[in-house]
């Protein structure tokens, strides 16, 4: 241990975790519902299998701690030095459901519960709202209302819903909200849909591991190629765990999407206003959230620019107190730091 962790900006910043997950029982039943009558998606049955039925220590830790909203989560703040905390309904979120009606109210349910706890613990907990993607017109609808009532700061989309994505025109509906009301949109992994996921639950690579960046990575390219932010130049995407390795990539990425471009190959790729640096630089916005790598951190903030990294932990799948004092020893001026500590979360969020 190289030093305490204690809330209150001891070091000279608060710190502000901004991809934190909770659940509701009455999500966590759904979901167990469809893995039970297999109908739940391999992806589901992989994740949810395990976290939902596994009496391991740690399972039992990360189902307890997702349910609770109150001093279990608290004190676990307080151990870690977190002194404020976003948080947003775990994957899949209401993602992997099929009945509609049953969709809207987990998450209504869902952003009610949360509303509560942000009102009980004012200055440690803000919220992201859920919504049911399977209904665009009621989630933009739901947007608002967690915008102008219940005061939350973004939504969590837990990418895919049934293997479709978020530049399909039927979703457009929640990206207008999302640009609209100026509320920043956090994609967050589930599992890979059937059509992707291929043998990677059998080699072991298809969860947090490897599966969940090459599923949203992709996600976010097909927004990024498809001229979303030229339709919303205003709206800001959020990735975490490192930005699921975009930034390492984007040379590249910028220089085949130009060279797919000039092809012709693909008629769904048109001309951008910009480049994708222009966009990483303007409209995407990055975690740590599972990546505590200084190496990792440094490249996303020389390749985004420092006001646009953030901290997260990942409570409560990933629970290191020694991972907070690894970013607290972050060789960054302490100027970053505090940009990455706090005030950039504080500005995106407008916490």
């Amino acid at each position: 241990m190289t030093h305490e962790l204690k809330t209150g900006g001891d070091r000279g910043y608060l710190r502000i975790a901004t991809e934190e997950a909770f659940a509701t029982q009455q999500q966590f039943d759904a979901i167990m519902r469809l893995i039970k009558e297999g109908r739940a998606d391999k992806g589901t049955q992989s994740l949810w299998g395990f976290y939902g039925t596994s009496p391991s220590e740690r399972t039992t830790f990360i189902r307890e701690r997702l349910l609770d909203l109150g001093e279990l989560r608290i004190q676990a703040m307080d151990d870690t030095g977190i002194d404020k905390a976003v948080l947003a309904m775990t994957s899949p979120g209401t993602q992997t459901l099929f009945d509609v009606e049953e969709a809207r109210e987990i998450a209504r349910d869902g952003n009610d519960q949360l509303k509560a706890a942000c009102e009980k613990y004012p200055d440690r907990f803000y919220g992201m709202a859920a919504v049911a993607p399977i209904d665009p017109e009621w989630s933009a609808g739901e947007l608002r209302r967690a915008k102008e009532e219940l005061g939350f700061h973004g939504v969590q989309i837990n990418s895919h819903t049934h293997g479709h994505y978020l530049d399909e025109p039927q979703f457009d509906p929640i990206l207008r909200a999302c640009a609209d009301l100026d509320l920043p949109l956090y994609i967050h992994p589930q599992g890979l849909p059937d059509d992707m996921i291929g043998d990677m639950v059998g080699v072991g690579l298809d969860g947090a591991i490897f599966g969940f960046a090459v599923e949203v990575s992709y996600h976010a390219m097909r927004l990024l190629t498809t001229g979303v932010f030229d339709r919303y130049p205003n709206l800001q995407l959020m990735l975490g765990h490192g930005c699921e390795g975009l930034p390492h990539m984007l040379y590249r990425l910028d220089y085949m999407h130009k060279a797919g471009l000039r092809s012709g190959r693909y008629p769904r790729l048109k001309p951008l206003q910009h480049d994708l640096f222009h966009y990483f630089r303007n409209n995407v916005l990055a975690t740590n959230s599972g990546l505590p790598f200084g190496p990792a951190i440094k490249t996303m903030i020389e390749v985004m620019g420092e006001d646009r990294v953030m901290y997260a932990m990942d409570y409560p799948y990933q629970y290191v107190p020694d991972e907070v004092r690894w970013m607290d020893d972050l060789e960054i001026p302490f100027e970053q730091k505090k940009k990455f500590f706090q005030t950039n979360a504080e500005r995106w969020f407008k916490l």
